[in-house]
Protein backbone atom coordinates (compact mmCIF):
# COMPACT_ATOMS: atom_id res chain seq x y z
CA UNK A 1 0.00 0.00 0.00
CA UNK A 2 1.35 3.37 -1.24
CA UNK A 3 -0.04 6.72 -0.73
CA UNK A 4 0.29 9.65 -3.06
CA UNK A 5 3.45 11.60 -3.00
CA UNK A 6 3.90 14.17 0.13
CA UNK A 7 3.14 17.73 -0.65
CA UNK A 8 3.81 21.06 1.05
CA UNK A 9 2.07 24.04 1.15
CA UNK A 10 3.59 27.00 2.18
CA UNK A 11 1.30 29.83 3.80
CA UNK A 12 1.21 33.14 5.70
CA UNK A 13 1.82 35.26 6.64
CA UNK A 14 -2.03 36.10 6.94
CA UNK A 15 -4.40 38.63 8.50
CA UNK A 16 -5.61 36.24 11.13
CA UNK A 17 -5.49 32.73 11.98
CA UNK A 18 -8.82 31.95 10.94
CA UNK A 19 -7.35 32.74 7.72
CA UNK A 20 -4.20 30.60 7.81
CA UNK A 21 -6.64 27.73 8.41
CA UNK A 22 -8.51 28.43 5.66
CA UNK A 23 -6.11 28.37 3.28
CA UNK A 24 -5.00 25.15 4.51
CA UNK A 25 -8.51 23.45 4.74
CA UNK A 26 -8.64 24.79 0.83
CA UNK A 27 -6.02 23.68 -0.60
CA UNK A 28 -6.08 20.16 0.68
CA UNK A 29 -9.98 20.07 0.28
CA UNK A 30 -10.30 17.21 -1.01
CA UNK A 31 -7.26 14.96 1.33
CA UNK A 32 -9.52 16.54 3.94
CA UNK A 33 -13.22 14.98 2.48
CA UNK A 34 -11.38 11.80 1.30
CA UNK A 35 -10.38 11.20 5.00
CA UNK A 36 -13.25 12.06 6.65
CA UNK A 37 -15.55 10.01 4.44
CA UNK A 38 -12.89 6.51 5.29
CA UNK A 39 -12.52 7.25 8.82
CA UNK A 40 -14.49 4.20 10.29
CA UNK A 41 -13.63 5.46 13.85
CA UNK A 42 -15.28 9.53 12.92
CA UNK A 43 -18.06 7.50 10.97
CA UNK A 44 -18.72 4.92 13.42
CA UNK A 45 -18.26 5.65 16.97
CA UNK A 46 -17.13 10.04 16.77
CA UNK A 47 -20.09 11.32 15.05
CA UNK A 48 -22.92 8.74 16.60
CA UNK A 49 -21.63 9.72 19.98
CA UNK A 50 -22.11 13.15 19.18
CA UNK A 51 -25.48 12.71 18.67
CA UNK A 52 -26.41 11.48 22.15
CA UNK A 53 -26.86 13.09 25.69
CA UNK A 54 -23.72 11.90 27.08
CA UNK A 55 -21.51 13.28 24.01
CA UNK A 56 -23.07 16.47 23.43
CA UNK A 57 -21.59 18.61 26.78
CA UNK A 58 -18.60 16.45 26.77
CA UNK A 59 -18.08 18.09 23.21
CA UNK A 60 -19.56 21.72 23.70
CA UNK A 61 -17.31 21.55 27.12
CA UNK A 62 -14.04 20.48 25.51
CA UNK A 63 -14.38 23.03 22.79
CA UNK A 64 -15.16 25.52 25.26
CA UNK A 65 -11.86 24.95 27.14
CA UNK A 66 -9.96 24.61 24.21
CA UNK A 67 -10.83 28.03 22.60
CA UNK A 68 -10.56 29.68 25.89
CA UNK A 69 -7.02 28.13 26.36
CA UNK A 70 -5.95 28.92 22.46
CA UNK A 71 -8.21 31.16 20.95
CA UNK A 72 -6.11 31.29 18.06
CA UNK A 73 -5.81 27.46 17.28
CA UNK A 74 -9.48 27.20 17.58
CA UNK A 75 -9.92 29.72 14.98
CA UNK A 76 -7.28 28.17 13.16
CA UNK A 77 -9.44 25.11 13.42
CA UNK A 78 -12.67 26.66 12.24
CA UNK A 79 -11.04 27.60 8.80
CA UNK A 80 -9.89 24.73 7.81
CA UNK A 81 -13.17 23.26 8.28
CA UNK A 82 -14.45 26.54 6.62
CA UNK A 83 -11.95 26.19 3.62
CA UNK A 84 -12.41 22.61 3.24
CA UNK A 85 -16.21 22.89 3.14
CA UNK A 86 -16.80 20.09 5.70
CA UNK A 87 -19.16 20.54 9.09
CA UNK A 88 -17.45 22.52 11.88
CA UNK A 89 -18.35 19.32 13.73
CA UNK A 90 -16.23 16.98 11.53
CA UNK A 91 -12.79 18.59 11.98
CA UNK A 92 -13.89 19.18 15.78
CA UNK A 93 -14.46 15.17 16.53
CA UNK A 94 -11.09 14.25 14.89
CA UNK A 95 -8.91 17.10 16.79
CA UNK A 96 -10.17 15.52 19.63
CA UNK A 97 -10.57 11.99 19.09
CA UNK A 98 -8.82 10.66 21.29
CA UNK A 99 -9.88 12.70 24.26
CA UNK A 100 -13.75 11.78 23.56
CA UNK A 101 -13.00 7.76 22.61
CA UNK A 102 -12.28 6.77 26.79
CA UNK A 103 -15.72 8.08 27.53
CA UNK A 104 -17.04 6.28 24.34
CA UNK A 105 -18.94 2.78 25.41
CA UNK A 106 -16.48 -0.04 24.37
CA UNK A 107 -14.26 2.18 22.36
CA UNK A 108 -10.84 0.38 24.35
CA UNK A 109 -12.00 -2.74 22.60
CA UNK A 110 -13.18 -0.99 19.32
CA UNK A 111 -10.68 1.51 18.48
CA UNK A 112 -7.62 0.19 20.92
CA UNK A 113 -5.23 0.35 17.86
CA UNK A 114 -6.18 4.20 17.25
CA UNK A 115 -6.33 4.99 21.03
CA UNK A 116 -3.26 3.63 21.94
CA UNK A 117 -0.67 3.01 19.48
CA UNK A 118 1.08 5.39 17.53
CA UNK A 119 4.65 5.81 16.50
CA UNK A 120 8.05 4.32 17.99
CA UNK A 121 11.10 7.14 18.62
CA UNK A 122 14.70 5.53 19.06
CA UNK A 123 17.21 8.92 20.45
CA UNK A 124 20.86 9.29 21.81
CA UNK A 125 22.69 12.32 22.60
CA UNK A 126 26.76 10.74 22.20
CA UNK A 127 29.95 12.39 22.06
CA UNK A 128 29.74 10.78 18.45
CA UNK A 129 26.10 11.80 17.33
CA UNK A 130 22.82 13.03 18.19
CA UNK A 131 19.74 11.58 16.87
CA UNK A 132 16.14 11.40 16.91
CA UNK A 133 14.59 9.02 14.81
CA UNK A 134 10.57 8.34 14.40
CA UNK A 135 8.23 6.60 12.59
CA UNK A 136 4.87 7.80 12.05
CA UNK A 137 2.32 5.26 12.58
CA UNK A 138 -1.22 5.45 12.62
CA UNK A 139 -4.55 3.75 11.30
CA UNK A 140 -4.47 2.40 7.48
CA UNK A 141 -6.92 5.48 6.61
CA UNK A 142 -4.04 8.17 7.03
CA UNK A 143 -2.48 6.71 4.21
CA UNK A 144 -2.37 9.08 1.47
CA UNK A 145 -4.49 12.18 3.95
CA UNK A 146 -1.04 14.03 5.29
CA UNK A 147 0.66 16.88 3.59
CA UNK A 148 3.64 19.37 4.64
CA UNK A 149 2.60 22.92 6.21
CA UNK A 150 5.21 25.32 5.87
CA UNK A 151 3.56 28.31 8.19
CA UNK A 152 4.63 31.59 8.24
CA UNK A 153 3.64 33.36 11.19
CA UNK A 154 3.53 37.74 11.34
CA UNK A 155 6.03 37.62 14.10
CA UNK A 156 8.36 36.16 11.60
CA UNK A 157 8.52 32.83 12.91
CA UNK A 158 7.95 29.98 10.67
CA UNK A 159 7.64 26.24 10.62
CA UNK A 160 7.38 23.10 9.45
CA UNK A 161 5.32 20.68 9.98
CA UNK A 162 3.98 17.19 9.22
CA UNK A 163 0.05 17.46 9.01
CA UNK A 164 -2.99 14.63 8.79
CA UNK A 165 -5.46 16.03 6.72
CA UNK A 166 -8.02 18.21 8.79
CA UNK A 167 -6.01 18.34 11.98
CA UNK A 168 -4.11 21.45 13.24
CA UNK A 169 -0.53 20.95 12.78
CA UNK A 170 0.98 19.14 14.26
CA UNK A 171 0.15 15.67 15.75
CA UNK A 172 2.91 13.86 14.28
CA UNK A 173 6.43 15.86 14.11
CA UNK A 174 7.59 19.18 13.26
CA UNK A 175 10.45 22.08 13.54
CA UNK A 176 10.33 25.77 13.79
CA UNK A 177 12.68 28.70 13.07
CA UNK A 178 13.94 28.86 16.32
CA UNK A 179 15.79 25.20 15.76
CA UNK A 180 13.39 23.37 17.89
CA UNK A 181 11.58 20.41 16.90
CA UNK A 182 9.42 17.49 18.07
CA UNK A 183 7.91 14.34 17.40
CA UNK A 184 4.87 13.18 19.70
CA UNK A 185 4.26 9.05 21.08
CA UNK A 186 0.80 8.05 22.12
CA UNK A 187 0.35 6.82 25.49
CA UNK A 188 -2.26 5.00 26.77
CA UNK A 189 -3.33 5.54 30.63
CA UNK A 190 -6.49 4.07 31.97
CA UNK A 191 -10.09 5.76 32.06
CA UNK A 192 -9.19 7.17 35.79
CA UNK A 193 -6.58 9.05 34.87
CA UNK A 194 -8.22 11.11 31.98
CA UNK A 195 -9.84 14.00 33.35
CA UNK A 196 -12.65 15.27 30.84
CA UNK A 197 -13.41 18.09 28.47
CA UNK A 198 -9.50 19.38 29.40
CA UNK A 199 -6.84 20.23 26.83
CA UNK A 200 -6.33 17.96 23.98
CA UNK A 201 -3.31 16.81 22.64
CA UNK A 202 -3.69 18.63 19.12
CA UNK A 203 -3.66 21.97 21.13
CA UNK A 204 -0.58 21.41 22.74
CA UNK A 205 1.42 19.57 20.04
CA UNK A 206 0.12 22.97 17.41
CA UNK A 207 1.46 25.53 20.60
CA UNK A 208 5.05 23.51 20.23
CA UNK A 209 5.32 24.82 16.70
CA UNK A 210 5.87 28.19 18.18
CA UNK A 211 8.26 27.63 21.00
CA UNK A 212 11.04 29.50 21.20
CA UNK A 213 13.93 27.51 23.20
CA UNK A 214 13.62 23.92 24.61
CA UNK A 215 12.86 25.79 27.98
CA UNK A 216 9.76 27.42 26.18
CA UNK A 217 8.62 24.41 24.83
CA UNK A 218 8.48 22.85 29.06
CA UNK A 219 6.78 25.45 30.04
CA UNK A 220 4.39 25.43 27.40
CA UNK A 221 3.65 21.47 28.44
CA UNK A 222 3.86 22.55 32.23
CA UNK A 223 0.85 24.94 31.55
CA UNK A 224 -1.26 23.10 29.48
CA UNK A 225 -4.06 21.06 32.30
CA UNK A 226 -4.13 18.43 29.53
CA UNK A 227 -7.10 15.49 29.51
CA UNK A 228 -5.70 12.30 28.32
CA UNK A 229 -1.25 13.18 28.53
CA UNK A 230 1.26 12.06 25.94
CA UNK A 231 5.30 11.76 25.42
CA UNK A 232 6.95 14.63 23.58
CA UNK A 233 10.46 14.04 22.37
CA UNK A 234 11.63 17.82 22.45
CA UNK A 235 14.87 18.54 20.18
CA UNK A 236 17.01 21.56 20.47
CA UNK A 237 19.59 21.95 17.89
CA UNK A 238 20.71 25.20 19.07
CA UNK A 239 21.84 23.43 22.77
CA UNK A 240 22.29 19.80 21.16
CA UNK A 241 19.80 18.47 23.47
CA UNK A 242 17.13 15.72 23.47
CA UNK A 243 14.24 15.30 26.02
CA UNK A 244 11.44 12.89 26.16
CA UNK A 245 8.85 14.89 28.32
CA UNK A 246 5.88 12.47 29.59
CA UNK A 247 2.80 14.02 30.45
CA UNK A 248 -0.87 13.51 32.49
CA UNK A 249 -3.57 14.70 33.37
CA UNK A 250 -3.73 16.99 36.77
CA UNK A 251 -0.86 18.51 35.58
CA UNK A 252 1.77 15.52 36.00
CA UNK A 253 5.24 16.03 33.71
CA UNK A 254 8.35 13.73 34.34
CA UNK A 255 11.50 14.83 32.14
CA UNK A 256 14.03 12.67 30.86
CA UNK A 257 17.14 14.05 29.22
CA UNK A 258 18.75 11.84 26.41
CA UNK A 259 22.06 10.88 26.89
CA UNK A 260 24.65 8.28 25.15
CA UNK A 261 22.56 5.34 26.13
CA UNK A 262 20.33 5.07 23.16
CA UNK A 263 16.38 5.54 24.49
CA UNK A 264 13.64 4.17 22.68
CA UNK A 265 10.24 4.61 23.05
CA UNK A 266 6.91 3.61 21.63
CA UNK A 267 3.36 3.75 23.35
CA UNK A 268 3.69 2.95 27.19
CA UNK A 269 4.63 5.15 29.98
CA UNK A 270 8.37 4.48 31.00
CA UNK A 271 8.85 7.18 33.53
CA UNK A 272 6.40 8.90 34.68
CA UNK A 273 4.20 6.94 37.12
CA UNK A 274 0.70 6.12 35.62
CA UNK A 275 -2.03 3.92 35.57
CA UNK A 276 -1.84 2.45 31.82
CA UNK A 277 -3.24 -0.06 29.84
CA UNK A 278 -1.47 -2.89 29.07
CA UNK A 279 -0.19 -2.66 25.50
CA UNK A 280 1.00 -5.83 24.24
CA UNK A 281 2.04 -4.17 20.63
CA UNK A 282 4.11 -1.67 22.64
CA UNK A 283 5.51 -3.44 24.76
CA UNK A 284 6.24 -6.29 22.19
CA UNK A 285 8.38 -3.33 20.29
CA UNK A 286 10.08 -2.12 23.36
CA UNK A 287 11.50 -5.82 23.88
CA UNK A 288 12.48 -6.07 20.54
CA UNK A 289 14.35 -2.95 19.82
CA UNK A 290 16.50 -4.11 23.25
CA UNK A 291 18.27 -6.99 21.38
CA UNK A 292 18.74 -4.92 18.27
CA UNK A 293 22.27 -3.07 17.41
CA UNK A 294 21.70 0.86 18.41
CA UNK A 295 25.06 1.77 17.57
CA UNK A 296 24.90 4.37 14.29
CA UNK A 297 22.25 5.94 12.08
CA UNK A 298 22.12 2.99 9.73
CA UNK A 299 21.23 1.26 13.27
CA UNK A 300 18.55 3.45 14.08
CA UNK A 301 16.75 3.03 10.24
CA UNK A 302 17.48 -0.72 10.53
CA UNK A 303 15.72 -0.47 13.74
CA UNK A 304 12.65 1.16 12.87
CA UNK A 305 12.59 -0.94 9.81
CA UNK A 306 12.53 -3.80 11.81
CA UNK A 307 9.56 -6.76 10.64
CA UNK A 308 10.90 -9.95 13.02
CA UNK A 309 8.13 -10.02 14.69
CA UNK A 310 4.93 -10.58 12.15
CA UNK A 311 2.32 -9.77 15.02
CA UNK A 312 3.93 -6.89 16.20
CA UNK A 313 6.48 -5.17 13.89
CA UNK A 314 8.14 -2.02 14.64
CA UNK A 315 8.01 -0.98 11.07
CA UNK A 316 4.27 -1.79 10.02
CA UNK A 317 2.43 -2.51 6.64
CA UNK A 318 -1.19 -2.93 7.61
CA UNK A 319 -3.55 -4.20 8.04
CA UNK A 320 -4.78 -2.32 10.80
CA UNK A 321 -1.70 0.14 11.86
CA UNK A 322 0.42 1.55 8.95
CA UNK A 323 3.86 3.27 8.92
CA UNK A 324 3.31 6.13 7.34
CA UNK A 325 7.17 7.52 7.17
CA UNK A 326 10.03 8.13 9.08
CA UNK A 327 11.65 11.08 9.92
CA UNK A 328 15.31 11.56 10.86
CA UNK A 329 16.50 14.81 12.93
CA UNK A 330 20.16 15.09 12.93
CA UNK A 331 21.25 18.06 15.63
CA UNK A 332 24.80 18.01 14.27
CA UNK A 333 24.17 18.03 10.60
CA UNK A 334 21.11 20.34 11.47
CA UNK A 335 18.42 18.70 9.27
CA UNK A 336 15.06 16.73 9.10
CA UNK A 337 14.90 14.23 6.47
CA UNK A 338 11.57 12.65 5.82
CA UNK A 339 11.94 8.53 4.24
CA UNK A 340 9.14 6.95 2.73
CA UNK A 341 8.92 2.75 2.95
CA UNK A 342 11.06 0.83 5.36
CA UNK A 343 13.94 3.39 6.85
CA UNK A 344 16.20 0.23 5.83
CA UNK A 345 15.62 0.90 2.40
CA UNK A 346 16.64 5.06 2.85
CA UNK A 347 14.23 6.22 0.62
CA UNK A 348 14.83 10.06 0.65
CA UNK A 349 11.71 12.46 -0.12
CA UNK A 350 12.65 15.68 1.46
CA UNK A 351 15.63 16.71 3.43
CA UNK A 352 15.06 19.78 5.16
CA UNK A 353 17.52 22.40 6.65
CA UNK A 354 16.77 23.42 10.30
CA UNK A 355 19.82 26.26 10.52
CA UNK A 356 17.79 28.83 8.51
CA UNK A 357 16.02 31.45 10.64
CA UNK A 358 13.45 32.30 7.95
CA UNK A 359 13.37 28.78 6.51
CA UNK A 360 13.86 30.39 2.98
CA UNK A 361 16.10 27.08 1.27
CA UNK A 362 14.95 24.94 3.82
CA UNK A 363 14.38 22.52 1.40
CA UNK A 364 17.33 21.10 0.80
CA UNK A 365 16.59 18.26 -1.31
CA UNK A 366 13.44 16.15 -2.54
CA UNK A 367 13.19 13.31 -4.81
CA UNK A 368 14.30 9.95 -4.66
CA UNK A 369 17.67 9.21 -3.06
CA UNK A 370 19.67 8.17 -0.61
CA UNK A 371 19.89 8.77 3.59
CA UNK A 372 23.73 8.74 4.06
Amino acid sequence: MEGKMLEMFEVGPCEDDYQLGFLIGQRFSNQIRSRLAGDLILQNQLLPFARTPQGQPLIKALSETNQKKFPRYWAELLGTAKGSGVPVLDIILINFRKEILPFISNAAMNSNADSTVDCSDVLIVSDLMALAAHNEDANVALVGHTYLIKGKLSNGLSFIAYTYAGELPSCAFGFNSHGLAFTLNSVPPTEREIVPAAIGRNFVSRDLLEATSIADALARIHSSEVSVGHSYNLIDIQTRMILNVETASRSRVSVHEVGATPFFHANMYLHLQVQQVHDENSISRQKRAAVLPQGSKMDFLSLLGDTEDAKYPIYMTGPTLYTLCTAVIDLDGKTLTIIEGNPKKRKVSHVFSMSSKNLNCNLVYTGKGTCR
